[in-house]
C-alpha cells in the first residue's frame, strides 16, 4: 500500500475526527501538512461528506454554542474563531444566532461581571471591562452592564 493513497488519507481523517470535530478547511490543511496530494485530499473529504462525518454547518453550530454558552465569548470573538477555521460568513451568522437563542450576549456579560465582582471599585471595573473586551463583547453593552 502506497503511503499517500486514499485509504491512508481517510484513516488519518477518521483519527483526527475521532479526537474532536473539524471544519473542512482544518481537515484539509492537516492532511496537506501530512503530505497527502490534493487529489487524494479532495476525494477523502468527499467521502467524509457522503458519510456525514464532515459538515461545516453542524460544526459551526456546535462550536458557536460551546463558545457562547460554555466559554462565555462575545459574538465578535466567536465569529473570528469560526472564520479562522474556514467557516463561511453565512454559516457563522446562523450559528451565532442559534447560540444566542440559548444565552443572549447581555446575559453572558451579566454572568461574567457577577463572576468577577466582589467589589465595585474603579480598578476592578477597568479590569472587568478589559476582560470582556478581549472576549469580544461590544463596548456599549459592557458599559451599560457595568453601570456607566
Amino acid at each position: 500500500m502506497k503511503k499517500f493513497d486514499l485509504a491512508a488519507a481517510k484513516q488519518k481523517a477518521y483519527r483526527l475526527l475521532s479526537m474532536r470535530p473539524h471544519s473542512e478547511k482544518e481537515l484539509a490543511k492537516k492532511l496537506r501538512d501530512k503530505g497527502f496530494p490534493e487529489a487524494v485530499i479532495k476525494e477523502a473529504l468527499e467521502k467524509l461528506h457522503d458519510l456525514k462525518y464532515l459538515d461545516d454547518a453542524s460544526f459551526a453550530m456546535q462550536q458557536a454554542r460551546n463558545l457562547a454558552v460554555n466559554r462565555l465569548w462575545g459574538d465578535r470573538r466567536i465569529s473570528d474563531s469560526l472564520r479562522e477555521k474556514g467557516i463561511a460568513a453565512g454559516l457563522i451568522a446562523q450559528a451565532i444566532a442559534a447560540a444566542r437563542q440559548e444565552l443572549p450576549q447581555d446575559e453572558a456579560v451579566t454572568i461574567l461581571i457577577r463572576k468577577k465582582t466582589d467589589r465595585t471599585d474603579r480598578k476592578t471595573k477597568q479590569r472587568i471591562f478589559a476582560s470582556l473586551m478581549r472576549r469580544g463583547f461590544p463596548t456599549g453593552l459592557i458599559l451599560s452592564k457595568l453601570g456607566h
